[in-house]
């Protein structure tokens, strides 16, 4: 039903507008003319343009709509903080301040686990990072999953705890229940656990910036990190790159208001993950018990959904950022982001519309409209190409473009001269859009047909990738 749900409205809105503009006669008529350039050079170009009311009411439009979506979302957050239902939303500010008001639990401590299935080779930076930081962790714990190489040898090499899951076939999410069943039991008031990828590298402070987040807010209940893509992996890592900065730049515009709490490294409080396994198989999904839902593809998607539900205030805070690794080949960042996709799909889908959920689902029928409008926009240049005699020019719409490449290069300007040069040519990148939106279609047939889902672990083919191909320039070839 999630799929059928997004397909029909995404397709009732795209016709909606095909109709308003066939029946709007909102189009100036204009023959295409010749120009001079350099007094050599003849171009033909059409003036064509749409009426100024009809452009002005378009703007309008999407104003309202976007404006409205904010407001929803603002309302919802708003709405949590004041909350004293201690049933619904045992997890509001309101009601945590009441409970800890007035009593000093001690010093925030950080406890950090690393979920690793097979992660020998990334795993001592990891560790590294760790060490590193101006905050040191209390407690570091690599939490060995069904390892069949060094992984585990690694982290007691490095000094640090290891925990090996028992029989766990449900993936990351397994593996992190069984060691927060053991964590969580000794955790106080004001110690957080921080769970971290084993690909994953943080920036200086991260933790002295998160612990000071704890620290001066007790209704707090989890930090996430702002992640950032490595370097290499030539213009396929460029376009990640280039996609996760604008991200950034969203959050940080947001004041890290959360979208996702990401798996790459986000901190919780205790007494969120301990309601959060209470509430699993009554107000929320999942087993009892349970802190991850075993069933989620995305379990960092579904546990950022938990909180909300559960009216938790949650921030990703600028100086809270990461490094992590990146998808070296097309078809492990389709099975990445396929996965990402379908999770992010079933994770609304179990959670249904409601307050907490209506942005997601605003998300993904924007993403579902942006598939029409783009794959629209190439079929048409296509067709023109094959069709046309001549090039012809419309200036209206090459300034729309402008407009268009000036907010992809500011969007990413703090990604360096290769986001901004890349941004700046706009077709690269609106062909790795198309690849993105191939991956949505893909996601929602999957998920309206009820076909099963992989969970697609591309780690150590990432790894085997490295050792096969050292030279970057085959790597971007391959791409």
């Amino acid at each position: 039903m999630t799929g059928v749900l997004i397909v029909s409205t995404t397709a009732a809105m795209a016709l909606f507008l095909w109709f308003v503009l066939a029946e709007a006669q909102a189009w100036t008529s204009a023959e295409p003319r010749e120009a001079l350039i350099g007094g050599e050079f003849s171009v033909l170009y059409n003036p064509q343009a749409p009426q100024l009311g009809f452009v002005l009411t378009s703007v309008v439009l999407v104003l309202m709509v976007a404006s409205a979506v904010s407001v929803f979302d603002r309302r919802a957050t708003d709405r949590s903080r004041r909350s004293s239902d201690e049933v619904a939303t045992p997890l509001a500010p309101k009601i945590v301040m009441a409970e800890t008001r007035g009593v000093f639990h001690g010093p925030v401590t950080v406890t950090v686990l690393i979920p690793a299935h097979n992660e020998e080779a990334p795993l001592p930076q990891t560790l590294s990072s760790l060490a590193s930081q101006s905050h040191l962790p209390a407690r570091v714990v690599v939490v060995a999953d069904n390892c069949s190489d060094r992984t585990a040898d690694v982290a007691r090499d490095a000094g640090v705890e290891v925990f090996e899951t028992v029989g766990n076939t449900e993936k990351k999410a397994g593996a992190l229940n069984q060691a927060l069943k053991e964590v969580l039991p000794a955790q106080g008031p004001n110690d957080v656990v921080m769970v971290m990828d084993a690909d994953t590298w943080l920036d200086d402070g991260f933790l002295e910036a998160a612990v000071h987040k704890f620290t001066q807010d007790r209704a707090l209940m989890a930090v996430g990190g702002l992640f950032y893509g490595e370097e290499g992996h030539g213009l396929l890592g460029q376009f990640q790159r280039n996609e996760y900065t604008r991200y950034g730049r969203q959050i940080r515009r947001r004041r890290g208001r959360v979208f996702v709490l990401t798996g790459t490294a986000s901190l919780f409080r205790p007494k969120a993950l301990r309601t959060i396994a209470d509430q699993r198989g009554d107000t929320l999904p999942g087993r009892h018990g349970d802190v991850y839902d075993t069933a989620a593809l995305t379990e960092d998607n579904e546990l950022t959904i938990a909180i909300k539900s559960l009216g938790g205030l949650m921030v990703s805070p600028t100086e809270c950022s990461v490094v992590t690794e990146l998808m070296p080949n097309l078809r492990l960042l389709w099975r990445q982001r396929l996965r990402w996709q379908r999770g992010a799909l079933e994770n609304i889908g179990a959670y249904g519309i409601n307050r907490q959920t209506f942005r997601y689902w605003a998300q993904q029928l924007g993403i579902g409209y942006s598939v029409i409008a783009l794959g629209t926009f190439f079929l048409l240049i296509f067709i023109t190409i094959l069709s046309a005699d001549r090039w012809i020019w419309f200036p209206f719409w090459l300034g729309i473009g402008l407009l268009f490449v000036v907010e992809r290069v500011v969007s990413v300007w703090r990604g360096g001269w290769r986001a901004r040069l890349l941004a700046a040519t706009l077709f690269p990148e609106l062909l790795f859009d198309m690849f993105l939106n191939l991956v949505y279609v893909k996601g929602v047939i999957d998920i309206t047909l009820g076909r099963n889902a992989a969970w697609g672990n591309t780690t150590a083919e990432t790894q085997s990738l490295s050792r096969r191909r050292p030279d970057e320039s085959a790597v971007t070839a391959d791409a």
